[in-house]
């Protein structure tokens, strides 16, 4: 099965997230009654990699968000229930480096593997730009697939700012709606379901309001 990829249409009026336009029937993923993420697994990056301890995943029940030091660590926090179509909302915004490489990292993942040797996110970074990409099954074989250049806009904002990102996926396809646009569409996905979740990767980044609607 060959992927086609296509970017959104140029930049132009803000759209309503899908959680604004239609509030009811989403699902929490960081309920205060999981306080120890045991909805939740990691994952090694690559695959296979041992996982590093302890955990830089805490969730503060008390405001709904969950912070990661990612400083040192990669890895995926998976949750535990395989999902097909649904809208994933995410919110995440990235704390300030004062010293060293601001190169901000981190993702949002969708219908990855168990062992995360297939994965297909939405990169986060300290803007402008957002994108997906992924490690998914091009004609039978693994393949890296990157949509960075066929993104047609830019609306992510900077480190200490919040985003607001929801990554849809329908049957072979998912796109990425962030602050107000959809920057890309990947179809033509060959894997049907799997794990969503988040990256850690060398930075402090936070995230709230973790919700799908299937």
């Amino acid at each position: 099965i060959a992927l086609l990829l296509v970017g959104a249409a140029p930049e132009g009026e803000p759209t309503k997230s899908e959680m604004e336009k239609n509030p009811d029937g989403w699902v929490d993923l960081l309920p205060a009654s999981d306080p120890d993420l045991k909805n939740w697994f990691r994952v090694g990056i690559p695959p296979k990699s041992p996982i590093k301890e302890p955990t830089p995943w805490k969730l503060d029940v008390k405001t709904g968000v969950l912070f990661c030091d990612g400083v040192g660590y990669h890895d995926m926090l998976l949750h535990k229930e395989e999902q097909g179509d649904f809208v994933y909302h995410v919110e995440w915004r990235f704390l300030p480096v004062t010293s060293g490489p601001k190169g901000y990292n981190a993702g949002i993942y969708v219908r990855n593997s168990a062992d995360g040797a297939i994965w297909h996110q939405a990169q986060t970074g300290g803007g402008p730009i957002g994108y997906l990409f992924g490690e998914t099954p091009v004609d039978g074989k693994v393949k890296r697939v990157q949509l960075n250049k066929d993104v047609k806009a830019k609306p992510v904002k900077p480190a200490g700012e919040w985003n607001v990102f929801e990554v849809t996926c329908k049957g072979d396809t998912i796109s990425l709606w962030a602050n107000g646009h959809v920057v890309n569409e990947w179809r033509g996905i060959a894997v049907p379901k799997g794990f969503l979740g988040l990256e850690s990767e060398g930075y402090k980044v936070e995230f709230k309001n973790v919700k799908i609607k299937k």
